[in-house]
C-alpha cells in the first residue's frame, strides 16, 4: 500500500492505529539464525539454492563443483578480483564458470543462466546473490509460508524452505568426542557418523549439562538376574506391606492425596495427553509420595 510521505501528519491521531499481531514464526529466518533456501537442479540433480541478500553475485565453492561438476575447470573463465571480504573471513577467487540452473515449478520450468563465482571457501550448495535477484526481478513474500516470484508473472510463486542451519562439525571430532563408546563392527563409516550425529543431537535425553552421554548419576545401575532359587532378599519381599494396619495407612494416604486434589485416578476409558504417575511407598514406618525414582533413590539408598 503507497504512502503520502508529503503529508507532514502521518506521525498524528495515533491512538487508532491497529495492531498487527504474528502468529506464525515462519519466514522469520532474521532472528532464528536460520537461511532461505529453494531447490533448483543443477546437472540433473537437485541442490539447495540459497537467496543471500548479503552476497552481491551467484557464488559456488570448488569442492561442491569438484563433487557434482568434475570438468569444471575446463569451464573456468577469469575474473578481475582475486579475493573476496565476508563476515568469516577473506575468500580467495579461483575464477568464474556460466552454468544453467533449472527452478522446477508443477506449472513450468525457468531455466537460469548465471554467471558463477568460484570462490575456495566452504559453502554448501548455491549462492544467489542480490545483482540476479535485481536482473531477474525476484521478489520475496512473506505470509505463513514464504514464497519467491520471478519475473513480471506474480501468480507463479516458488516455495522457499527456511532450513536451521547447523554447524557441519568434522567427522573426527565426532569420533574423538565418542572414543570410548562400543559400536557394531556391522556398521559402515557412514552408518556409524550418521549413528554419532544422532546422538549428539539428542545429547539431552542421555545426559545432564556437562556429563557424558550415558553416565546420569543414579541412573547406572548393575542388575543380576537368577530364576534359580534361593531368589534374591528383595525378590521375597511381598509387593505390599504384610500387616493389615499398614496398609490401611497407606490407603488413608492415598484417599487424603485424592480429597486434597494433589493426585487423582485416571480412568479405564479416560484418554489423556500427558500423566505424570507418582509413587507412594512405606519407608521407616510411614507413608511418603515421591514423584520419579530418583527421588525415590535418594531417600532409601541410606
Amino acid at each position: 500500500m503507497p504512502q503520502d510521505t508529503a503529508n507532514k501528519s502521518l506521525c498524528k491521531h495515533t491512538h487508532d492505529a491497529q495492531t498487527f499481531l504474528v502468529t506464525s514464526t515462519k519466514g522469520m529466518a532474521y532472528i532464528h539464525g536460520t537461511a532461505t533456501k529453494m531447490t533448483v537442479c543443477f546437472e540433473n540433480t537437485q541442490h539447495p539454492l540459497i537467496i543471500d541478500i548479503g552476497a552481491y553475485c551467484f557464488i559456488v565453492a570448488r569442492n561442491f563443483l569438484d563433487n557434482h561438476f568434475p570438468n569444471w575447470e575446463t569451464h573456468l573463465l577469469s575474473t578481475k578480483a582475486k579475493s573476496f571480504k565476508s563476515s568469516s573471513g577473506k575468500m580467495t577467487s579461483i575464477g568464474t564458470i556460466i552454468k544453467d540452473i533449472i527452478i522446477p515449478h508443477r506449472k513450468g520450468k525457468i531455466r537460469l543462466n548465471p554467471k558463477f563465482l568460484v570462490l575456495d571457501a566452504s559453502i554448501q550448495g548455491l549462492l544467489l546473490g542480490t545483482n540476479y535477484q535485481r536482473m531477474y526481478g525476484m521478489n520475496i513474500y512473506n505470509s505463513k509460508n514464504r514464497h519467491i516470484a520471478i519475473g513480471t508473472n506474480k501468480e507463479k510463486k516458488f516455495s522457499l524452505d527456511i532450513y536451521q542451519m547447523s554447524s557441519q562439525d568434522p567427522p573426527e571430532k565426532l569420533l574423538n568426542e565418542f572414543a570410548e563408546g562400543q559400536f557394531s563392527t556391522a556398521l559402515t563409516s557412514k552408518q556409524k557418523l550418521s549413528l554419532l550425529k544422532m546422538l549428539r543431537k539428542n545429547g539431552p535425553a542421555f545426559s545432564i549439562g556437562a556429563e557424558p552421554l550415558g553416565k546420569i548419576n543414579v541412573h547406572d545401575k548393575e542388575l543380576y538376574m537368577d530364576v534359580e532359587r534361593p531368589y534374591p532378599p528383595m525378590l521375597r519381599r511381598p509387593p505390599y506391606p504384610e500387616s493389615l494396619e499398614t496398609r490401611k495407612k497407606i490407603e488413608r494416604h492415598i484417599n487424603e492425596l485424592l480429597d486434597m486434589d494433589v493426585i487423582r485416578k485416571i480412568k479405564h476409558n479416560e484418554i489423556v495427553i500427558i500423566t505424570t504417575p507418582v509413587l507412594i511407598t512405606w519407608h521407616d514406618g510411614k507413608s511418603r509420595l515421591f514423584e520419579d525414582l530418583k527421588a525415590l533413590n535418594n531417600c532409601t539408598k541410606s
